[in-house]
């Protein structure tokens, strides 16, 4: 099919035009550029947002994959990898391209791949620099999408376009209006509540309480505390992810942790949570960062308001679930009928071709 799709910042896209399925496909990415392929691509080279990329698809959507960057799925996500590599033990010998964030993407290895497209997450695409024009000087248009902006249009958007590039737009148009109503409602309910804004701290929970690990000031767990209406003590501070100094945290005095775990197997000190997580074993990792100097008597620790949330929920299409999670610690009124660990098991069930089976949220007792 021929679809043309203008992209107002990063608003939703319109499709426009309809011509017979040998006809090109013309679309906007998420960076704003124009892209045309022939027709709906046969071979993919997949940078990131793996589990989207399966929702969107849907059945077979994963066989057209010829390539990955392997690390941030097999190795940040590693019993999630395991869990998929179950369902679909083909993508275990997938080509692997490399990783942008520790410099080891090959373009070589990309382009022998022989994709018909590549789609890239904008931090990739932003990293890659000079080789995306190798790669498109190759013949391989790359497609750009953004869930890492972690607002409600690059959401809608990047989900429209991959539907549209794949030929399942009815299954892209169905999870991003799934997706909008319910940030739509945690919005409303966020609003009802009123009052003032909870001061809170997210930390990357990688490093264990000796070292401290990055929080976020703008885009991923930034946007969802904005989204419900927290007062983020790294916002202003930080201009994307790094760590916050020890001692602005203490005066800070924030009355919400959140502790960002992962399945960090060669991390002992992690917060180990998300796929085949053990629940004490989490609670054990989140009570040692009580022991930082002043920790115990910040609010959030006197308040019992420390929670450990999934890492590899954030900047995806259920990430609305950790939100509403969210809300629901800061706004216990206005959510008190919300269930998020039964709105993620719903999803995965709808969406996705493997069980939820583990810890994704959990608060330290």
């Amino acid at each position: 099919m021929r679809f043309l799709f203008k992209l107002l910042g990063l608003g939703a896209l319109a499709l426009t035009t309809a011509l017979p399925a040998w006809a090109e496909i013309t679309l906007t990415d998420l960076k704003g550029r124009t892209v045309t392929l022939a027709d709906t691509p046969d071979r993919i080279l997949l940078g990131f947002y793996y589990e989207d990329f399966i929702a969107i698809t849907g059945p077979g959507g994963i066989d057209k994959v010829v390539a990955i960057s392997r690390t941030p799925w097999a190795e940040w996500r590693p019993m999630q990898w395991e869990a998929y590599k179950a369902v679909y033990p083909q993508i275990d010998a997938l080509p692997d391209v490399g990783d942008t964030e520790s410099s080891t993407f090959s373009v070589e290895a990309a382009i022998a791949a022989k994709p018909d497209v590549a789609i890239l997450a904008g931090w990739q695409f932003d990293a890659l620099g000079e080789g995306i024009a190798q790669l498109e000087a190759a013949g391989i248009p790359v497609v750009v999408v953004d869930y890492n902006a972690q607002t409600l249009e690059a959401h809608l958007a990047s989900t429209r376009v991959i539907g549209s590039l794949m030929g399942t737009e009815d299954r892209a148009e169905a999870l991003a209006r799934h997706y909008e109503s319910m940030i739509t409602d945690t919005i409303a309910r966020v609003t009802a509540a009123g009052g003032a804004p909870k001061k809170v701290y997210v930390e990357l929970a990688r490093k264990g309480p000796a070292e401290v690990g990055n929080s976020y000031g703008k885009g991923m767990w930034a946007g969802v505390i904005d989204l419900v209406g927290g007062a983020n003590i790294a916002k202003g501070r930080i201009e994307n992810w790094g760590p916050l100094a020890p001692e602005f945290v203490l005066a800070e005095q924030p009355e919400v942790i959140l502790l960002a775990g992962s399945e960090w197997m060669n991390a002992p000190e992690a917060v180990r949570i998300g796929f085949g997580a053990d629940a004490a074993a989490a609670q054990q990792s989140m009570a040692a960062y009580l022991t930082r100097p002043g920790w115990a008597e910040l609010p959030a620790a006197k308040s019992g308001e420390v929670h450990a949330i999934y890492h590899g929920g954030a900047r995806s299409l259920s990430d609305f679930v950790f939100a509403r999670y969210l809300g629901k610690v800061l706004h216990p009124e206005a959510f008190v009928d919300v269930n998020p660990q039964a709105e993620l098991a719903a999803y995965y069930a709808k969406w996705l071709p493997i069980p939820l089976d583990g810890i994704f949220v959990q608060k330290l007792q």
